[in-house]
């Protein structure tokens, strides 16, 4: 089963909140015949357009395939959440690579976040930008490393505004009895992705770039992209599929595992808006499988929490998120749950991304693992830059690739599974 047609109706954007709140653009038009161009993009989420639009800011043509809506996948239904640095804190990053890859891959995760901010104040963008994001400790060696992290950003990579909580203050900001402590820090900020994701489009189709909606790649080989309305010929493709890649191409399937994540947006809160969050930051907890969540512009909770590993949602969204959101804000019991939506991401083992060449003029950015709206924008600009002869950046984020999953053949998804669900498990039972 494909993961494109597993949960969601052809061409139809979930009932997300953001859906609701977002006016779509008009229909791009499906491919019919074959046609050619210098690159030709798989996918029409945040790697993909940005990828369009930087390559098209260099002289090329380019054509952008989505098997159904722009923005349909992980980039018009996650979390919002725009984060400095990587997926993996500095002080893995230091011990895995040493500190001068390090510095550069803090440095590509810094530059990502500015790309976000740039290109919305670029191209008029009404994306809600709001910044600042805190960490939330569950246990008290969790708040212990998140003040140790603060006082490590601030020292080593000049993150002025890294300040450590302890349980008052994060109670104050937050709240919530639950955690021990945590963390702020103001560079990073959230935004609504999906009318980020129009606005991404709009660019790059300003810019000269071709979407073709509807348009579902059947095959992918050097120099031409096959669809069943057309072939699109060209000298490089690029695979922004992430979560959705299917079969497309082993290669980097074989570093990258699909999971799908689950998100509600209750009624507005009103004047209890400011009981839950004291300020409009964006907060991420410190829990295996991570619950996240921040105040809409119209003062409703987005809450994501759960995970399941399989092809299908569960039958009740709202439930599966509304549990952790319950765990955090008992007082929210009596609230309505107005939206409920899920979504496919892609993780990896070592929740670093996957910047891969697999073949010949076939490139590839995928596996976010939960870090991806501002990765994935700059991993556009990377990759057209790899294209147009600048490998620089490329290679450091290349040099970081993460290893392949197990080789277990059809049972490799379901033993990832186990092991994804005990590390649940140990969240569930506070180990």
């Amino acid at each position: 089963m494909n993961l494109l047609h597993a949960n969601d109706r052809p061409g139809t954007y979930p009932g997300s909140w953001y859906a609701a709140s977002a006016e779509p653009l008009p229909p791009f038009p499906a491919l019919d015949g074959d046609t050619r161009a210098d690159i030709v993009i798989v996918g029409g989420g945040f790697t993909g357009l940005s990828t369009a639009l930087h390559a098209a800011r260099l002289g090329y043509d380019v054509a952008v395939i989505e098997a159904h809506r722009v923005g349909f996948g992980a980039s018009g239904r996650n979390g919002g959440q725009v984060l400095v640095g990587q997926r993996k804190d500095q002080v893995w990053l230091e011990q895995t690579f040493g500190k001068d890859d390090a510095r550069k891959l803090w440095d590509i995760g810094w530059e990502s976040v500015e790309l976000v901010k740039s290109l919305i104040a670029d191209h008029g963008i009404y994306a809600e930008w709001r910044t600042g994001v805190a960490d939330a400790a569950w246990s008290a060696e969790d708040a212990a490393h998140a003040a140790e992290y603060a006082a490590k950003l601030r020292d080593d990579y000049g993150l002025a505004s890294a300040q450590a909580l302890d349980r008052d203050g994060i109670r104050a900001l937050i709240g919530s009895e639950a955690f021990h402590g945590g963390m702020i820090e103001r560079a990073s900020g959230h935004l609504h992705p999906l009318r980020y994701a129009f606005g991404l489009a709009k660019a790059a189709v300003e810019a000269g770039v071709r979407i073709y909606e509807r348009t579902e790649a059947q095959s992918v080989k050097t120099g031409i992209v096959r669809t069943a309305s057309g072939t699109i010929r060209a000298d490089q493709v690029v695979l922004a599929c992430n979560g959705y890649l299917g079969g497309l191409e082993r290669k980097v399937a074989a570093r990258i595992m699909p999971i799908n994540n689950f998100i509600v947006a209750t009624e507005p809160l009103g004047d209890r808006a400011r009981e839950v969050l004291a300020e409009d930051i964006a907060v991420a907890d410190t829990k295996f499988v991570v619950n996240y969540w921040r105040l809409s512009h119209d003062g409703r909770l987005l809450f994501g929490g759960g995970e399941n590993y399989g092809y299908r949602f569960p039958k009740d969204l709202a439930a599966v998120a509304r549990k952790p959101m319950l765990e955090i804000y008992p007082q929210l019991a009596d609230v309505k749950i107005d939206h409920a939506w899920g979504g496919t991401l892609a993780i990896t083992r070592s929740r670093m991304p996957d910047f891969a060449r697999p073949r010949p003029g076939i490139w590839s950015a995928s596996g976010y693992s939960g870090h991806g709206v501002a990765m994935a924008t700059l991993a556009g600009k990377i990759l057209a830059q790899a294209m147009h002869g600048d490998m620089s950046r490329f290679d450091v984020m290349a040099k970081a690739r993460p290893p392949a999953l197990p080789p277990l053949g059809p049972a490799r998804g379901t033993l990832v599974a186990l092991a994804m669900s005990w590390f649940a498990l140990r969240d569930r039972l506070g180990m």
